[in-house]
C-alpha cells in the first residue's frame, strides 16, 4: 500500500498560498510569488520557508554525548551548550548515511535534525546503535514546528517580536526566547548561505499547528517593511546551490564519503572511534580519487543532474546538482570529477542536450562572499 502524503502544520497556508508539490513523501510548497522572486528576497532582504518536513529527534541520557561521538563524524565534546554544527553519520564504509545538524541543549540533552528523506532510516540507525549506551533516542519531529528565518534582515524581522536581545545568539549558536509570547529554540543556522534563524516551535502536535501558525504569521507581519517573501522549495534549492551545499540524494549518499564531498572539516579523525573512522583513515592515507567540484557555464546551457562532464574527449564525471543562479545569471552546477581535474579555473565541457557547452572549475560559494552571504562585509 502507498502510504499517504504527509503534512506539516503549516499545509493549510501553503495550500491557500503556495504551488504545491510532492517532496519525500510530504505535500509541499514548490514556490508562492515565482522561484527567483524569493531567491533574491534572500539574498538582499529576508525570506522565510517551512521547513517541518525535516526530521527532528531528541537524544538524552547520560552517555548521550559518547553515543553521539560514536555514530556521527565529528567531535561532539567540543560542542557547548546552547551552541550546534554540522555533522554527517556515515556506514562501516565511510559512506554518507545522511548529513545534519546537532544542537547541544544541556549537557546530556541533544538536538539532531537530518533530511526529510531519511527521517525513516535515521531514526532506525540511532536507535540500533544507541543500545548499548545510557540514551533515549525520541523522534519529535511531529511536536515541533520548524521554519527558517534566513538573509541580511532576518535578525531585524525576528527582533521586533523577540523578548530577548538576539545579538546574543551567534552563528551556530542557540538559544531560549519567546516570539509574540510564544516559546521557541533559535538556532542560528540555515541552508542558504545567509545570516539567519531556524525557529522550532516547541510542543505544537500536528494535531493542533496553533502556536505555529501565530508565530509564522507574525514573523510574516514583522518582516513586510524589509520585503519578506515565504518562499518554498525552489527557492530553497537554488540558495543551497548557490552556497555550494549538499542535497542528500543528488549530491551525498551511502555510495560517498565525506572526504570526497569536501565535507572533511566534520570529520574528526583523531576521535577514538566511529562509525566509518577505519575507512575513512584509509582512503584519506590513499589518496581520495574524486571530488565535488562547482561548475560555473561559459556557454549558453543550465546543467541538470547526470548530465556528463568531459575533458580531453574522455567522460570524467557528472553533474550532481545544477540549475540557473540568480545572482551570476548563469548556469551552475555541482559535480563529482577526478581530483586530477578538480582545481580550480580548469576548463571542461557538459553535455546539455545532446551538444557540448564550455565550463570552468570553481570553488563555493559560487557568489561573491563579500556582497553575498553570512560573511558579506
Amino acid at each position: 500500500m502507498t502510504e499517504p502524503t504527509q503534512k506539516t502544520h503549516l499545509y493549510e497556508f501553503h495550500k491557500q498560498t503556495g504551488r504545491m508539490t510532492l517532496f519525500a513523501g510530504f505535500d509541499m510548497p514548490l514556490w508562492y510569488k515565482g522561484i527567483i522572486i524569493e531567491h533574491m528576497a534572500v539574498r538582499k532582504n529576508v525570506g522565510m520557508f517551512d521547513i517541518g518536513h525535516m526530521g527532528r529527534t531528541i537524544i538524552n541520557g547520560p552517555e548521550s554525548e559518547a553515543f553521539l561521538n560514536y555514530v556521527t563524524t565529528n567531535d561532539v565534546s567540543r560542542l557547548a551548550p546552547l551552541s550546534a554544527h554540522y555533522s554527517t553519520i556515515c556506514n562501516e564504509h565511510g559512506g554518507i548515511k545522511d548529513d545534519f545538524v546537532l544542537s547541544r541543549l544541556g549537557p546530556d540533552k541533544f538536538l539532531m535534525v537530518y533530511n526529510a528523506s531519511n527521517r525513516k532510516k535515521d531514526f532506525e540507525w540511532l536507535v540500533q546503535n544507541s543500545k548499548s549506551f545510557k540514551t533515549k533516542v525520541e523522534h519529535v519531529s511531529n511536536n515541533i514546528a520548524m521554519f527558517a528565518v534566513q538573509g541580511p534582515k532576518a535578525q531585524q524581522t525576528l527582533q521586533k517580536i523577540a523578548d530577548s536581545d538576539l545579538n546574543d545568539i551567534e552563528r551556530f549558536k542557540c538559544g531560549w526566547t519567546k516570539l509574540v509570547q510564544t516559546d521557541v529554540f533559535l538556532s542560528r543556522t540555515g541552508y542558504t548561505g545567509e545570516d539567519g534563524f531556524e525557529v522550532f516551535v516547541w510542543d505544537t502536535p500536528l494535531s493542533d499547528p496553533a502556536n505555529a501558525e501565530t508565530v509564522w504569521n507574525a514573523i510574516l507581519k514583522a518582516g513586510k517593511e524589509f520585503g519578506i517573501e515565504p518562499c518554498g522549495l525552489g527557492a530553497r534549492d537554488t540558495l543551497r546551490l548557490e552556497a555550494g551545499m549538499c542535497l542528500y540524494g543528488n549530491d551525498i549518499d551511502e555510495d560517498t564519503t565525506p572526504l570526497e564531498a569536501r565535507l572533511g572539516f566534520v570529520v574528526k579523525l583523531k576521535k577514538e572511534r566511529f562509525i566509518g573512522k577505519d575507512a575513512l583513515l584509509k582512503q584519506k592515507t590513499e589518496g581520495v580519487k574524486r571530488k565535488r567540484v562547482g561548475l560555473r557555464m561559459l556557454e549558453k546551457g543550465i546543467p541538470r543532474p547526470h548530465y556528463e562532464i568531459w575533458k580531453s574527449g574522455q567522460k570524467i564525471g557528472h553533474v550532481t546538482s545544477g540549475s540557473f543562479s540568480p545572482v551570476l545569471e548563469r548556469g551552475i552546477a555541482a559535480a563529482y570529477i577526478p581530483t586530477e581535474h578538480a582545481v580550480e579555473n580548469v576548463t571542461v565541457m557538459v553535455k546539455i542536450r545532446g551538444k557540448l557547452a564550455k565550463a570552468e572549475v570553481v570553488g563555493f560559494p559560487f557568489y561573491d562572499s563579500t556582497k553575498y552571504g553570512y560573511r558579506r562585509q
